[in-house]
């Protein structure tokens, strides 16, 4: 029997009574791809100085770990083999001073897919806020809206109501500014988060990139007390092992929420790949190739920077991470404009927050090829 009633759009598709896409800002890299494309019009060719992908070899060590693991037919674990927890619980004891059990950590599928999904999965909704800081990576909103919550930027905890924030994100060493927390401010917002019964959740993926500042971590006895109740911390491998094509990370803390994670990501499948778990733990075990990358980061960091002074502009804060804070005093997208018709791409600072609009972002991940003929350009 034929009806001529309308149909309702396909779940996904325009018209439908929801779609989740239309909750999200409009993805912040599709704006720079003009700039790009002039950029690239350069005689000699593009320096990208934008997104800090890593460029470098994976170090061979890891690489034959892989390898080693390619024959595995099976299904690998959520929560990974004990080896696997107890090579990050080895490195965050070494690296970070941080004593935990392998009953409170847990691999996950690169750290954005987990800044991205923790706040759902955690349950949180309409009427819970997400708060992060003002300058910040625009994953910590998303996270937010995709559950429905909402997301507040903050400069100081103690501006938050407490009695809605559910869930507050530290980043430090930050992305984008390079901004290190000092023990005393990772103190005071431990102390602001367990007062307030709010999961504290800091992002600490370039810790092992401090330059001008040594970061800390916020898992560190004298940070948290000795208890890691209501703490998470979050590490990733792409940068200090060059792996972001691994998609290897982990989070690490409070053992009743790791346990809540670790079920609910059973139930999703959301499973490391067992040559990528190899890889890791072969990854934690060695800390030469992260001195000789850090050397590498070191060179570069120092020739943009000299460079980019040169030129005009004031560098802020960048004491860690892998970016350059840099200023014109004029509109980010200014800024974007000049450098790309020298042929150098680097990410506006809006894209991380209103404050940023008269900063850019310069990556130092590129090549030392790529470095040394930015510097040339930028000398003039």
């Amino acid at each position: 029997m034929s009806t001529n009633a309308p149909r309702a759009p396909f779940p996904g598709h325009p018209g439908a009574a929801r779609r989740v896409s239309d909750l999200l800002p409009v993805f912040p890299w599709d704006k720079l791809e003009p700039y790009k494309a002039t950029a690239l019009a350069h005689p000699d060719g593009l320096c990208d100085f934008s997104v800090g992908t890593p460029v470098d070899p994976v170090p061979e060590l890891i690489q034959k770990a892989l390898a080693a693991s390619s024959d595995t037919p099976g299904y690998p674990t959520v929560w990974g083999p004990l080896e696997l927890r107890g090579a990050i619980t080895d490195w965050l004891r070494r690296r970070c001073g941080a004593e935990l059990e392998p009953t409170a950590v847990l691999p996950t599928v690169g750290s954005k897919e987990l800044v991205a999904w923790l706040p759902g999965q955690l349950g949180l909704g309409p009427g819970d806020q997400v708060a992060y800081p003002r300058l910040a990576y625009p994953t910590y909103e998303v996270g937010a809206r995709l559950c429905g919550a909402e997301a507040v930027e903050y400069e100081d905890v103690a501006e938050l109501d407490p009695a809605r924030v559910r869930l507050l994100w530290l980043n430090s060493p930050s992305n984008p500014t390079g901004r290190v927390l000092t023990a005393d401010q990772l103190r005071r917002a431990v102390a602001w988060a367990r007062e307030h019964r709010v999961l504290l959740v800091s992002d600490e993926c370039y810790l092992e990139l401090g330059w001008e500042a040594e970061p800390v971590s916020v898992l560190r006895a004298d940070i948290c007390g000795g208890s890691h109740e209501g703490l998470l911390a979050v590490h990733s491998l792409s940068k200090r092992s060059n792996l972001a094509g691994y998609r290897a990370s982990f989070v690490a803390g409070d053992p009743v929420v790791v346990r809540e994670l670790l079920e609910i990501r059973k139930h999703g499948g959301m499973i490391v790949p067992a040559p990528v778990q190899a890889a890791t733990i072969a990854a934690l075990g060695d800390d030469a190739h992260v001195a000789e990358q850090r050397a590498r980061y070191a060179a570069r960091r120092a020739a943009l920077r000299a460079a980019l002074e040169g030129h005009g502009f004031r560098i802020e804060h960048s004491e860690a991470s892998l970016y350059l804070w840099a200023t014109r005093d004029e509109p980010c997208w200014d800024t974007v404009a000049h450098l790309a018709g020298l042929g150098i791409l680097v990410a506006p600072g809006d894209f991380y927050g209103p404050a940023g609009e008269r900063f850019v972002r310069v990556a130092f991940t590129a090549t030392d090829e790529r470095v040394a003929a930015a510097v040339r350009r930028l000398r003039g």
